[in-house]
């Protein structure tokens, strides 16, 4: 059964009693609510002691009270006041204050305010004091977040201890997933938001926990203000009624816990929607509901729906926009074995948190990675949009295998082509690594220069053919370069917001990133150097968006692959076999000999056909098989289907239905065609999932 209520002075309306006191600390004067405040009368309180007021146990503090009126100060204690007839002792906080002229003026030399909390019974008798408790401003108070969570418990802190001793509020599970809120039946799925008590009793909290997402079931109160979206009037519930609910719930602790107490359901309705109800209730001693708390009720529960709407809402937008923006930066990174990579994002805004900066790290074909980071002029919301475009485009181009600055050339074309809507402007370096050769080749268009940082502790910003911004007509074409890179090197590639800023010169910001990749970098963990650059950014509340992209560059160790030049006779495919056989049979790769071998000659076979000069076979064994055929032609193959009564054009049909993947790139020299097989044993996908979304600690 529920607890008798007991309710805290510090919770409760009071009643107060101001008495007067002269120089000789007798009462002189008294307020007349003698009576109702502590049960005595103004002829048994008028020219008695003021140490009278309060029981044995009391007097010296009082003492110490009245000593402070006589020398002038202001001091509060709780008191055990008698009350009564029969003198019972109830504690009251009392406040002495020194009055201005005393007896002699015909005045109280002091006044005593004395404040008693009102009993069990008579705690919510004033409505219009539950109405000025609950409408002043507490709406204002709890609505100030728009926070779904913060506004429940900040409304139930409200309507518990000033309407009732306990609450709870429900809302729809579609409004706490932020999805569309439509008009529900009773059978609508419900979640429990916020709980609160004001007696201290654990089992509300329990047998009605938050967080808890249930269907109410037919017969119970709760289905009913769903059912018919008006509140649900219970004066008393009955040891029936309450094991009734609880049978039907199957929640035997509901039933025990409601015995004896006055119940009313509150629905919330916004824009004529029904979002949920609020569950108020007040326990045995306390004075039971009534009609006009209900209309109370109902007009705080209108105003709070209101408050739980605009918070749905608020709910809803956010996390539309963080679903957007969170897909316009990559999930996921890949790189060859051989090769680690670690990343930094940090947005320049705590409102929207995807800027215009982006990255990327995307493993190629022949142990090869491309390695991207660029970023959109401007801040907010159309630089990400913008930034979303070039990054997907950018991405198709390096599975397309185009050389970096073939392909900052295209993305050059593209910004031209979105400037004519709105103008936009983007910088943007490029990198393809390759851990066979060692080599590096990068394009930039007006972005900073990448710094390589040696094994030897030499490091240096790499000197790149300059060219405009994209999106900028006029200036030098885009050009790459080539670079050779000692094995284990770390290459580093970042936007301007990190060696930049509104009280620092870049030429500082660069030279603090170039200390970080001193002596000794190449040795320490990667996670520490990526720390190691945001260090000191996070309290600049006027940065530009950051992007940083790490890599340790080491090379495919040499027993992973093979390389031959063979000549342009019809020979080489048999010797190409053998080469194969012998190379599996190293690597312990018998299952796929077949298969190998198989695809080689069929690749041979087109080089020979279509291309004049020596070719080039090669063998990569990484997360996968690789078998790559470089020729003279830089024609590309096509693949196609022959008719019954072709003689050719079934190679590369041959290829794409035994190889797992396969493709064609040109080089200085032609072209390579591709085909990949996985491994038995081996995860052919070398990408690594980001785990949380990029800078979303930064902004907790």
């Amino acid at each position: 059964m529920a607890p008798r209520g007991d309710a805290p002075a510090a919770d409760s309306a009071s009643r107060t009693l101001v008495i007067g006191i002269d120089g000789a600390r007798r009462i002189v004067q008294c307020g007349p609510n003698v009576g109702a405040v502590i049960a005595r009368t103004t002829d048994d309180l008028l020219g008695r002691p003021a140490a009278d007021l309060v029981g044995d146990e009391g007097k010296a503090e009082l003492e110490g009270l009245l000593e402070a009126i006589g020398a002038g100060q202001e001091r509060t204690a709780v008191l055990p006041v008698l009350r009564g007839s029969d003198r019972a002792a109830a504690d009251a906080v009392v406040t002495a204050q020194p009055m201005v002229g005393g007896a002699d003026g015909g005045g109280p030399a002091g006044l005593l305010f004395v404040r008693v909390a009102l009993p069990p019974s008579e705690r919510y008798q004033d409505p219009a004091l539950m109405r000025r408790a609950l409408m002043d401003d507490q709406v204002t108070r709890f609505g100030a977040s728009l926070d779904l969570d913060q506004s429940a418990r900040g409304l139930v802190d409200v309507v518990v201890p000033h309407f009732c001793t306990a609450a709870s509020v429900l809302v729809l599970e579609s409004l706490v997933a932020a999805d569309e809120v439509h008009s529900e039946s009773g059978s609508a799925v419900l979640r429990r938001i916020a709980v609160t008590s004001d007696d201290g009793n654990p089992a509300w909290t329990s047998t009605f926990p938050v967080g808890e997402v249930l269907v109410f079931p037919e017969g119970t109160p709760y289905r009913q203000v769903m059912d018919t979206a008006r509140p649900v009037h219970l004066p008393n519930i009955g040891a029936e009624l309450a094991g009734d609910i609880g049978s039907k719930w199957r929640r035997t602790p509901a039933g025990e816990l409601l015995a004896g107490v006055s119940m009313v359901l509150l629905p919330m309705i916004a824009r004529d929607t029904l979002l949920g109800f609020i569950a108020c209730t007040r326990v045995p001693g306390f004075r039971r509901f009534d009609a006009y708390d209900v209309e109370i009720g109902m007009e705080f529960a209108s105003r709070a729906a209101i408050v739980i709407d605009n918070a749905r809402l608020f709910s809803r937008e956010r996390a539309t926009a963080l679903a957007l923006q969170r897909s316009l930066l990559p999930n996921r990174l890949s790189a060859p074995s051989s090769v680690e990579v670690r990343h930094r994002y940090l947005p320049g805004s705590k409102l929207v948190e995807v800027g215009g900066d982006w990255y990327e790290s995307i493993a190629l074909p022949g142990a090869r990675v491309a390695l991207i980071v660029g970023d959109v002029a401007g801040h907010g919301v159309r630089a990400a949009v913008t930034m979303g475009r070039l990054r997907t485009a950018l991405h198709t181009l390096a599975n397309l295998e185009l050389p970096p600055a073939d392909a900052l050339h295209v993305m050059h074309e593209l910004m031209i082509e979105l400037g004519e809507q709105e103008p936009h402007f983007a910088t943007c370096v490029y990198a393809v690594y390759d851990a066979t050769s060692g080599t590096i080749e990068i394009a930039s268009a007006g972005h900073l220069p990448p710094l390589l940082a040696g094994p030897g502790g030499d490091n240096e910003y790499l000197q790149v053919a300059p060219a405009p911004p994209l999106g900028v007509a006029g200036g030098a074409a885009i050009e790459s370069r080539e670079f050779t890179v000692e094995d284990g090197s770390l290459f580093v590639i970042y936007t301007d917001g990190l060696v930049e800023n509104r009280g620092r010169d870049i030429d500082d910001g660069l030279a603090r990133l170039q200390k970080i990749f001193g002596p000794g970098s190449v040795d320490r963990p990667m996670e520490d150097l990526a720390k190691a650059t945001l260090d000191g950014v996070y309290a600049d509340q006027h940065r530009d968006d950051i992007a940083v992209l790490i890599a340790r560059l080491r090379r495919l160790p040499e027993d992973r692959y093979a390389s031959w030049t063979l000549p342009a006779d019809p020979a080489a495919v048999r010797r190409a076999r053998g080469l194969v056989r012998s190379r599996l049979e190293e690597w312990g790769l018998e299952d796929l000999d077949y298969t190998t071998q198989l695809l080689a000659s069929e690749l041979i076979t087109n080089a020979l056909r279509y291309a004049h000069g020596p070719i080039e076979l090669r063998l990569l064994l990484e997360r996968t098989l690789v078998c790559e055929v470089l020729d003279r032609s830089a024609a590309l193959p096509r693949l196609r289907r022959a008719e019954d009564d072709d003689e050719n054009g079934r190679g590369l049909l041959v290829v794409s239905q035994l190889a797992h993947r396969w493709g064609a790139r040109r080089t200085a020299a032609g072209k390579v065609v591709w085909c990949e097989q996985i491994v038995p044993g081996v995860d052919p996908d070398p990408s690594e999932q980001v785990s949380s979304w990029p800078g979303e600690s930064h902004h907790r």
